[in-house]
Formats: C-alpha cells, structure tokens, sequence
C-alpha cells in the first residue's frame, strides 16, 4: 500500500515510513510486555522472599532498596557513554544485564547475595527505563504521543499480568520461589531480544547529557515522583507481609487485579492527557495519592488496605503525564537525555526516601514511612500546578537553547 510506504509526518524519526513505525510499535510493545512479565515476578515475589526466605528486617529492606535505587544516577552517566549507539541496541544489551540479575535470585545465598545481585539487574534495568516511553514518543503520530504511550502502558501492563499469572499457576503447583526468578530472567532476555526488531533509525543524533534551567519543573516533578513512589515500593507489600501476614498467592492477585485494571486503562488516560493535557492531570494524581498515604498509615483493616494498595498501584499510570510533558518542552535530540536525567532526578528522592523511611519504621512505627509519603504527594501538587496548559509547547518542544 502506498500509504505504508510514506513517511511518517512526524519530527520524532529519520524518514521512517508508517509501516516501519507500526512494526516497530510492535517490537516494542513486546519488549516491554517482557520486561513487564519479569518484573511482575520480582514484585510479586519481592516483600515475601525478603521477608520470609531472606528474613530482612524493615531497616535493611530500606537500605537494600536504597543501594539498588542508586543504579538510577549511575544509568544517566552509562547512558551518556552510550550515546552513540541506537536505542534499541542499548536496550537489548541492557535487558541482557537485567536477565542475567534476576536469574542469579535463584542463587542468592542471603543478604549480601542479594544485594549484589539487585545491584547488576536494576542497572540494566535503570538504564532501559527511559528508552521506552524515548522510542514511542519518536514513533508516534502528531497529537498522538499520550496515546502511543498508554499503549505501551497497556502492553506492559499485560505482559506484567501474565506473569502474575505464571507466578500465581507455579505456585499452585507447589514450586517454590526462588526457581521463578529463572523464569524472570528468560523473560527479560526475550525482551532484549525483541529489541533488536525496532527501527535504529528513530532517532537522531543527541547530546550525551542535557541539564537545563528550562527543565527545572519536569526535574522537579521526577524528583517528587521518585519520593512518593519509592515509599509506596519499598514499604506497601512489605507492610502487608510483615504486619498482616499477606501469603504469596494474595499478593500475587492483588498485583494481577492492578494490572489488569492498567490494560484498559492506559490508552485511556493517555487519550485524557492529550485531550486536556498535564496539569490536571497530575494534580488530580497527586492529591489522590495523598489519601492513600493516609490510608496505608491508619487503617487497620487488611481488605481495606488491600483495595488501597490496588488504587495506588493502578494510579501510576497518571504519572505518564510527566513524560507527555517533557515531550512538548524538549527538542527531538534532546528527548532521551532530558528523560535520562528526568530518571536521575527521580533516583536522588529514590536513593534517600527507603533509608529515611527504614529509619522511621525501625523507631517510630511503620506509619511514620506513610507519612513521609504523604509529604511527598502534597508537595508534589505545586509545582503539577505550574505546568503549562496543553497547546503552550508544540510536540517537539521548542529549538534548543544555549542555557
């Protein structure tokens, strides 16, 4: 067809036509859908196998945490060195680095095992973090990026509930959880391998690092994201393990429920983010996300809690906003560095919130690490009111300038 060998009327590529960024959609739509299908076991299986095969303490899961979250400053600098290759060869190197992490779970001989071993997968993993919503945002129509990114929400989100899904059928079956993480790490490398059929030409040329007085607010907003949700990581599925004996099956429901709710969901907020932009958005995010908070720090009721966790987890799809944001304010060479450090802001909250909230449960109480995250919510609401209305920034953003 004619129309599939046009260009796509996009500043985002190099020439591509239609048909070349439908195939590499779908490339990427199943590179996440791995990543998704791993990190579902890691999640699902993270506060149980800490808790009850690891036997970690509240302190030492926040500096576990702490010390794995730093990947996401070091990710910036790794990705700056790799500027010169295409995104869809890092990424497939990278999700090679994160299988071979997750796998080594199932040999973690404790503690310090594990440490190390989270240290070499989140690596990977930080450095392919922004090179998704980088790659779907060059591939996507004019007016269309919150869309195209809530599809890729959807399709991780599935892949995340098929291995929730496998988690939940090996448990049945009486397998125990540390040979899951094999099963992790296979997926993982299948994602990097589904890498290499997206297009290397979706880019062009960038600048290893971006950091500019113009992007304060988006830097500002990641920094408050990665506060806010590293509480909710680090301490939501460890509160309900440790202090309400949640089993693995229920947790594994519970984070089934959640992403099934994010396939339907994605493209929807993103076709919502597109139609009235990002700032209500974000602000109706964060103030939600400031109930939550609340609830998690004085609720006692386990099913209560349980639905609070499922909304919480659910609401992250909101947070795309911020990328459909930094998408209308950066050029198209400056995408992926700007969101790179967009991530290594978000990792400086991220690296300093589970030591800070370990502390506070090891002293206080575990209600004073929710008040912590309420904190970040309700901070995170005014700079959200600052972000311009949509039509302000064209797609693209604006030429870059010597600041």
């Amino acid at each position: 067809m004619a129309e599939s060998s046009a260009p796509l009327a996009s500043p985002n590529t190099r020439g591509l036509t239609e048909a070349e960024c439908r195939r590499g959609r779908l490339f990427l739509s199943l590179a996440v859908g791995g990543v998704g299908f791993a990190l579902a076991l890691q999640m699902g299986l993270n506060a149980n196998f800490l808790a009850d095969d690891i036997g970690v303490s509240g302190l030492q899961i926040g500096i576990l945490e702490a010390v794995r979250e730093s990947c996401g400053i070091w990710a910036l600098l790794l990705l700056a060195l790799l500027a010169g290759l295409s995104e869809p060869v890092v990424g497939a190197a990278m999700l090679a680095v994160t299988a071979v992490g997750l796998a080594g779970y199932t040999y973690a001989p404790g503690y310090a095992g594990v440490m190390i071993l989270s240290i070499v997968w989140s690596q990977g993993l930080h450095v392919w973090m922004p090179l998704p919503q980088s790659m779907a945002m060059a591939m996507a129509e004019p007016g269309r990026t919150g869309y195209r990114l809530g599809q890729i929400g959807a399709a991780a989100s599935g892949g995340f509930g098929a291995g929730l899904a496998t988690g939940y059928g090996l448990a049945l079956l009486g397998v125990s959880m540390r040979p899951m993480y094999l099963f992790a790490g296979v997926a993982a490398a299948l994602a990097g391998l589904a890498c290499l059929g997206i297009p290397r030409g979706i880019a062009g040329k960038r600048p290893r690092l971006v950091f500019r007085k113009r992007y304060g607010l988006y830097y500002l907003l990641c920094f408050l994201e990665g506060w806010r949700k590293q509480i909710f990581i680090c301490f939501a599925g460890y509160l309900l393990v440790s202090e309400f004996q949640t089993p693995l099956t229920t947790m594994l429901i519970l984070y089934g429920v959640v992403r099934l709710i994010g396939v339907f969901s994605a493209p929807r907020v993103g076709r919502l983010i597109d139609r009235i932009g990002e700032r209500p958005v974000l602000v109706f995010y964060f103030a939600t996300l400031t109930l939550f908070f609340l609830g998690y720090a004085v609720i006692r009721s386990r099913w209560i809690l349980y639905a609070i966790f499922i909304a919480d987890n659910a609401f992250f799809v909101f947070a795309m906003a911020i990328n459909t944001y930094v998408n209308r304010l950066t050029p198209t060479d400056e995408r992926t560095p700007t969101l790179s450090m967009g991530v290594a802001m978000n990792h400086l909250a991220a690296v300093s919130m589970p030591l800070i909230g370990g502390l506070l449960w090891a002293t206080l109480g575990y209600q004073w690490a929710f008040y912590l995250g309420v904190i970040a919510a309700v901070l995170s609401i005014i700079p959200a009111l600052f972000v311009p209305s949509i039509g302000t920034l064209g797609p693209g953003g604006p030429k870059p300038l010597d600041e």
